[in-house]
């Protein structure tokens, strides 16, 4: 595996900084994210717009939103900050995050904006900024951007030069149609499957409705409306999800699709009422795609192994990169790969754009489910199993001092596993033949991430554990 790019190492969470000033808010590489009125607000967001369009080439900018309650006061201020400094903007009103990639590269755009939290409550707001190949930015454009900012280099254009605003109209038949181009449309139509969607109130209810009556599914779709009233917490986990999970057997239906607000990631519900989760999505994404087309699958350092034994059964390699989507996304591209994605039930796949996208998700449960005329409940049973724990422990002290104690600790954790093999390129992750844990300091709070999977679910909990214990150790050294 080639080694991977500064670019990839210092993306997603990486480079991430806790601004000074009030309130919660946080820059990264890829964008901006707080809480509405207590550090996030329009004047930030006119300032971040301008300095991303200051970084961007001649050109129009797509502009689109999650469906939160604060969607249109940030989207007027992106709309101000962008045409300030002489870029059209296309407005594309609420859409899923994988619409404004598609967008983007469609349109051949200068660059695209996605005003969305993703998973955080309503309270929250953000900034995720793009690529004009139609990905999200990569660590040397992150980091000019927030150097623009800081700078408070802003290129504001005369009055003669200002940009002007374009609504979008139909936003999604673009990407509907690249989506039902890669799936077995017929085959699916035949099946005529129940399916009951929880689009969360978000941006992806509008397309996830349209694909479903695409493939003739009989569709039940709660929370369609992008209007941000959340039924439950936002992040499609397990307890979230249990009132939905209920339904889905309730109504009779085949499968049961959870997206996060800005549908970028999908948890599925067996027919059951079981909860298969996010981590298992793009299991069975891969088991359909690499059936089809033998090739890599990339895939971050902290997802589910059996991913990696589907892409093995089918005879294709496997890429590991470090967590964040631009990470994977840079493997992707530096492996040629037929299928991506990260076990937050992102699935990323190139013919469609290089964005995790939860209605090509959707899209390939049922062709998977219709080509092999399998129940979801079956399916999963023939997936490798494994049980996943995971866990995060405090780390006080200052940021210099923690990072030399974490670096260490680093150390003494690999010493005392000197069977397993280490992996340090982000954080430390250690692998055995039959279970593996990956540590990580996370770079937006005082505190060490710690992942473990294992057939045994005892040995999971036990790693963690054992690990935790450790990471405790030194944050009452470093206290």
């Amino acid at each position: 595996m080639p080694p991977m790019g500064m670019a990839a190492l210092e993306a997603g969470e990486r480079r991430r900084i806790r601004v000074n000033g009030p309130g919660t808010r946080i820059a990264s590489i890829s964008g901006l994210r707080g809480v509405v009125g207590d550090g996030l607000d329009p004047v930030t967001a006119v300032e971040f717009a301008a300095a991303y369009a200051g970084e961007c080439q001649p050109g129009p900018i797509v502009v689109g939103h999650d469906g939160r309650a604060s969607a249109a006061v940030f989207t007027a201020a992106v709309e101000a900050g962008v045409t300030a400094t002489g870029h059209d903007v296309w407005l594309a009103g609420p859409v899923a995050t994988p619409t404004i990639g598609w967008l983007v590269r469609e349109r051949r755009a200068a660059g695209g904006i996605q005003i969305s939290a993703s998973h955080n409550p309503p309270q929250y707001n953000g900034l995720k900024f793009f690529q004009p190949g139609g990905m999200v930015l990569g660590g040397s454009q992150g980091q000019a951007l927030l150097d623009r900012w800081r700078r408070r280099d802003f290129p504001w254009a005369s009055w003669d030069a200002l940009g002007r605003s374009h609504r979008l109209e139909d936003p999604d038949s673009g990407h509907l149609a690249g989506v039902l181009e890669v799936l077995d449309v017929a085959a699916i139509r035949r099946r005529g499957f129940p399916v009951v969607v929880d689009a969360c109130h978000g941006a992806g209810g509008r397309l996830a409705t349209a694909l479903l009556e695409a493939v003739g599914a009989h569709a039940l779709v709660l929370g369609g409306a992008p209007d941000g009233r959340y039924d439950h917490p936002p992040e499609p986990t397990e307890k979230n999800l249990r009132t939905f999970s209920a339904i889905v057997p309730a109504v009779g239906a085949a499968v049961g699709f959870a997206q996060d607000p800005d549908a970028d990631r999908l948890a599925i519900i067996d027919e059951t009422g079981r909860y298969i989760g996010e981590e298992l999505t793009l299991a069975l994404a891969a088991s359909r795609r690499l059936e089809q087309a033998r090739g890599p699958l990339v895939i971050n350092l902290s997802t589910s192994r059996a991913c990696e034994d589907v892409a093995r059964r089918l005879g294709c390699p496997v890429v590991r990169t470090p967590v964040g989507e631009i990470n994977v996304v840079e493997g992707m591209l530096a492996e040629s790969a037929v299928l991506g994605g990260e076990g937050n039930g992102g699935v990323i796949d190139p013919r469609i754009g290089y964005v995790r996208d939860s209605v090509l998700a959707m899209g390939l449960v049922l062709d998977l489910m219709a080509a092999t005329g399998e129940r979801l409940s079956r399916l999963v049973a023939g997936l490798p199993q494994y049980t996943m724990v995971k866990e995060q422990y405090p780390l006080g002290g200052t940021e210099a001092g923690a990072s030399r104690d974490v670096a260490a600790l680093w150390d003494r954790i690999a010493t005392a596993f000197p069977e397993a093999r280490a992996d340090r390129r982000d954080g430390l992750r250690l692998e055995w033949d039959d279970r593996w844990v990956h540590i990580r300091a996370s770079n937006t709070e005082p505190i060490v991430r710690v992942i473990a999977e294992a057939v045994e679910p005892a040995e999971a909990r036990d790693l963690t554990v054992r690990i935790g214990r450790w990471v405790s150790s030194t944050a009452e050294a470093i206290a």
